[in-house]
């Protein structure tokens, strides 16, 4: 029976922006991540992925609803108690060259959060374990005197893994850590990140919205629009049956490598542009860009809802209280 970790329940963050403004970058969102899986979190630029991670980890206070880490209520806890259990949950962050002091050395990068901790008592044996860690993400000592401009996007983010497990983590929000990379980078760092998962028993929770990339490394996937979760399944299931017209269309955007398919399939268009979180559209947030929006669409929010085993979605085709299920319009479609 697989272990819950991580579980975040009707998570709200909400930000003021002024004159009685109100903007909704995270609203009721549920999932859970088992430890030692990679749970996916997928969706526009926007649409609430880093809020949730950042929330999570305390960077952002919530709003309303719970994160429980390993049965612990987080927001809730002091701040000597927050202090300990940070100290299992770290953060990759998707800036390498953002996220790295300039003004400090490779080894004063990932040794301060062990100097924060108090880990080591002496300068030796932490150095030792700033050199372990600069192998165990394909660097070598020889790095550790230098500064983060002298070394290439992806030696950055390697370096950012390093930081991230100097304190020995348990668990680690990978937030988009391969989209400023190159492409030929991305799949050296994802496999790196695989490798470490399984020598270190970690439970990752990866941010991103290549989807191609996410299903190489993910166990589950929650697909995120506009603040809101619209569908949630294992890997496989989400690539081989979606079920939400958002999933599907992000899915049909895929390139495929194979001429005669990638010329025979139909891809969806998606008309329209991205709400604004401070304004969202009634009922479905979808609905403004859905090529099969209904009219029960701006009247209600669909449900959450668990259409097969361990697969739900929010979308009312899938409603079986809906009796009329007839697109406003013709769906548009290209070949």
């Amino acid at each position: 029976m697989n272990e819950k970790l991580l579980e975040v329940n009707q998570l709200k963050k909400h930000f003021d922006v002024g004159k009685g403004k109100v903007l909704k970058a995270v609203n009721d969102v549920s999932f859970y991540v088992n430890r030692g899986e990679t749970f996916g979190l997928v969706g526009e630029s926007g649409c609430g992925k880093s809020t949730i991670g950042r929330t999570i980890l305390g960077l952002y206070d919530k709003t309303e609803g719970d994160v429980i880490y390993d049965g612990l209520d987080v927001h809730s806890l002091t701040e000597k108690e927050k202090f300990k259990i940070y100290r299992k949950m770290q953060m990759i962050f998707q800036d390498p060259y953002a996220s790295l002091n300039p003004r400090s050395t490779v080894r004063e990068v990932i040794a301060e959060p062990m100097e924060v901790h108090g880990l080591f008592k002496s300068k030796r044996e932490q150095l030792e374990r700033v050199y372990e860690l600069l192998e165990e993400v394909g660097l070598n000592r020889d790095h550790a005197n230098r500064y983060p401009h002298e070394f290439s996007g992806g030696q950055r983010q390697r370096i950012g893994i390093a930081r991230a497990l100097a304190l020995e983590p348990e668990f680690i929000i990978a937030d988009e850590p391969i989209s400023a990379l190159d492409v030929s980078v991305q799949a050296q760092v994802v496999n790196l990140l695989k490798e470490l998962q399984v020598e270190k028993g970690l439970t990752f929770l990866f941010i991103a919205h290549d989807l191609s990339m996410v299903k190489q490394i993910s166990d589950r996937i929650g697909v995120m629009y506009l603040g809101n979760l619209v569908e949630l399944t294992s890997s496989k299931a989400l690539y081989d049956e979606p079920l939400h017209p958002y999933t599907k269309a992000l899915l049909s955007a895929i390139p495929i490598p194979d001429p005669d398919i990638e010329e025979s399939r139909e891809r969806i268009i998606l008309e329209g542009e991205l709400p604004s979180p401070i304004d969202p559209p009634s009922g479905c947030v979808f609905r403004t860009r859905c090529p099969f929006a209904m009219e029960v669409c701006a009247e209600v929010q669909p449900p959450w809802q668990e259409v097969e085993q361990d697969h739900y979605v929010a979308c009312h085709l899938y409603n079986n209280e809906v009796e009329d299920k007839t697109p406003l319009k013709e769906p548009a479609v290209q070949r």
